[in-house]
């Protein structure tokens, strides 16, 4: 069991413990709490989830978190399943109308090609076996079906914004939220995703410069995400499901 320790009046877990998200359960509707990049991230994910093609088509939302993505995909069609470990979380995205489900993004306990769409989002930075998560992932989707993802890049660069900076910013991201070993080489997952039939296109995500400005103006109170060429940092990753492939042994 990993040691507990109070500092002042909050607790320190060691880094990446999922039971992070018990503690801050509070804070996952709030868009101007420690997840309000995940809120910008959620917006820009869903920009990559097409509408669907055919009736009870399913979207599957890896680690759903508190359901910060069903706002973003209520009128794209889909029956939207979210899975994650954290119970607090899952009752949180009931709330919002995804059908929950407690599990592992390394056994997923839905059959092969269940779903339409498959999105795994700001998970893959956090798993100990990138291999699994990707093969489970693209396990279930259909072929013909939309893989997207969003991580942070195995880089130096990340692992100063991400971590040495950003736990350092007041009202940032939480303290010990990630572990830096375990950032995505983005080589890697091209490469595991292609195995299994996804071939990817990466793009980079960084804050719209015009959305500081307004918050610094004090005339918005938020900052969305826009698309850039550079990945190294926060990046997404999607592709479709090649409808015949050969699976890796």
């Amino acid at each position: 069991m990993p040691l507990l320790v109070r500092t002042s009046d909050r607790l320190s877990r060691p880094r990446n413990d999922p039971r992070q998200y018990d503690d801050l359960v509070q804070h996952w509707w709030n868009p101007q709490g420690p997840f309000a990049l995940l809120h910008a991230i959620a917006e820009a994910r869903a920009t990559l989830i097409p509408q669907a093609s055919r009736p009870r088509a399913v979207l599957v939302d890896l680690a759903c978190g508190g359901g910060l993505l069903a706002p973003h995909v209520a009128d794209h069609g889909y029956h939207h399943i979210g899975l994650d470990i954290t119970l607090s979380a899952l009752r949180q995205a009931a709330a919002y109308g995804v059908q929950t489900v407690r599990a592992d993004v390394l056994a997923l306990p839905l059959p092969d090609h269940t779903a339409d769409v498959v999105v795994a989002g700001e998970i893959l930075e956090h798993v100990t076996d990138l291999p699994g998560a990707v093969a489970e992932a693209c396990r279930i989707l259909r072929p013909g079906g939309r893989l997207v993802i969003d991580t942070l890049a195995d880089t130096a660069l990340a692992r100063l914004l991400a971590v040495h900076i950003a736990e350092r910013i007041p009202g940032g991201a939480p303290k010990g939220i990630h572990d830096p070993t375990l950032f995505v080489n983005r080589d890697e997952l091209r490469r595991l995703a292609a195995a299994h039939g996804v071939p990817l296109t990466l793009r980079g995500l960084r804050p719209s410069v015009l959305g500081i400005l307004r918050l610094l103006a004090r005339r918005g109170d938020r900052v969305p995400l826009v698309a850039t060429r550079p990945t190294a940092v926060l990046f997404q990753a999607y592709g479709t499901k090649r409808r015949k492939y050969k699976e890796p042994r």
